[in-house]
């Protein structure tokens, strides 16, 4: 049952719309059939659960703050991943790193993984409707210590993080086969030189070979999809980068794999959100690691900012959401409440895109088919002050999660009665 409140809100806001050009309620249709693939590292800084008690080890990467609460045991990560889940409209997936494995107590190395490895993983999302995503995990491992993992200079290190990765896309093939959605696997390493290289070639041909072994096994699309990710440096890989941009961009054109566009992953005033339509016209499909670099890609949580609206703009305006694009996140933050901060940025990203929904396309683009710059640009201003978060807040009623604010009391019990007893 809506609230009247909320119902007569809704109406008034419908009107403007449809003045506008505007269905909301094939928006709101819309938005319900666009998953968000929440990040699981998240609840636990990134550390895994290969040992007790494991934490973050290089990779370039960086999770900072001490709030209480992490999660120390897959089932704790799971009770925080439905909580969040509770108060965040519309049905989503997860996505899993390898490293969050149930090896039973046991230590099993990462050339060693196996689909059963990962079966509560499966059975868990079968019961909550979701879909699952995964990654290699190229650090926190000895093999991984120096710095280089698929480019290093030894070929039997470089076989090791083959082997799996290979594991890695069966286990991915695993997950999409028994939840009937495909699985994006997503292949990111942290490989680079913290100064001045002398040979910036060699590492990309070893890269090369790496991954046309790792990628060599065709596997059916129907259940499982190959992506690769690049990034502009990392802590201690600062001056280069094997798996830079250009190279991951030429590497997935020229084997037609996903892309993977992280926005804290190029220079600081590039956006992911120019570079949407260019991947689109020559890649297979695009993933996206939606983020936010505060200077660096520092991964703070996701909040309604320009840029976020920018991609989800993008994505709507590209027609290509259901069948070329995966929407993901990826962020850790350590010093907030780390259920909150899942809401907060998933909640973000899916009201960045119905203010993308409900944008008066049809306007915009006879507009600018008569090159009537004038009217364009006063459509895209005018549009600004139309009543999207009426629209928001009827589209959680009618998924009946919490209104407002309302959905963070319920995260607090949750620290009351959960987080702070850990």
């Amino acid at each position: 049952m809506i609230p009247e409140n909320l119902n007569k809100a809704y109406e008034i806001a419908k009107e403007k719309y449809a003045a506008a050009g505007v269905d909301t309620d094939a928006a709101l249709r819309e938005l319900a059939t666009i998953p968000i693939s929440l990040h699981c590292w998240q609840g636990d800084d990134v550390g895994g659960y290969e040992t007790v008690g494991a934490v973050l080890s290089g990779g370039g990467i960086q999770a900072t703050g001490n709030y209480p609460g992490k999660a120390r045991t897959v089932d704790e990560l799971r009770a925080d991943i439905e909580k969040a889940l509770s108060v965040i409209p519309g049905k989503h997936r997860l996505n899993l790193h390898a490293s969050y494995l149930e090896n039973g107590g046991k230590f099993i190395d990462r050339d060693q993984i196996e689909p059963h490895h990962f079966q509560g993983w499966i059975d868990w999302a079968k019961r909550n409707g979701l879909g699952l995503d995964f990654n290699p995990t190229y650090f926190s491992h000895p093999k991984a210590a120096d710095g280089f993992t698929l480019a290093h200079p030894d070929k039997s290190i470089r076989e090791f993080w083959i082997r799996h990765g290979v594991l890695c896309r069966k286990i991915g093939a695993e997950m999409g086969r028994q939840l009937g959605t495909p699985t994006v696997t997503n292949v990111w390493i942290p490989d680079g030189y913290k100064d001045i290289p002398a040979d910036r070639t060699a590492p990309r041909e070893r890269l090369n070979e790496a991954l046309d072994a790792l990628f060599a096994e065709p596997i059916d699309p129907a259940v499982h999809l190959d992506a690769v990710e690049a990034k502009l440096f990392g802590i201690g890989a600062e001056s280069y980068t094997v798996g830079s941009a250009e190279y991951y961009m030429g590497y997935a054109v020229s084997r037609q794999k996903l892309l993977t566009l992280d926005a804290g992953h190029y220079h600081p005033t590039e956006m992911i959100s120019e570079k949407i339509s260019s991947v689109l016209l020559f890649c297979p499909g695009l993933l996206l690691h939606v983020s936010r670099p505060v200077r660096w890609d520092s991964d703070h949580v996701v909040i309604l900012d320009d840029e976020l609206q920018n991609i989800a703009r993008e994505l709507v305006r590209s027609g290509k959401l259901h069948d070329k694009i995966h929407v993901g996140l990826d962020y850790f933050d350590a010093s907030i409440n780390r259920v909150a901060a899942w809401v907060i940025g998933t909640r973000n990203m899916i009201k960045a895109l119905l203010i993308a929904l409900l944008e008066p396309a049809a306007a915009l683009r006879e507009a600018e088919a008569q090159m009537d710059y004038t009217r364009r640009l006063v459509t895209f201003e005018e549009q600004k002050s139309l009543p999207w978060s009426a629209v928001w807040d009827y589209y959680c009623a009618c998924k009946n999660v919490p209104v407002g604010m309302a959905w963070f009391d319920d995260v607090r019990r949750y620290e009351s009665e959960v987080l702070s007893k850990r």
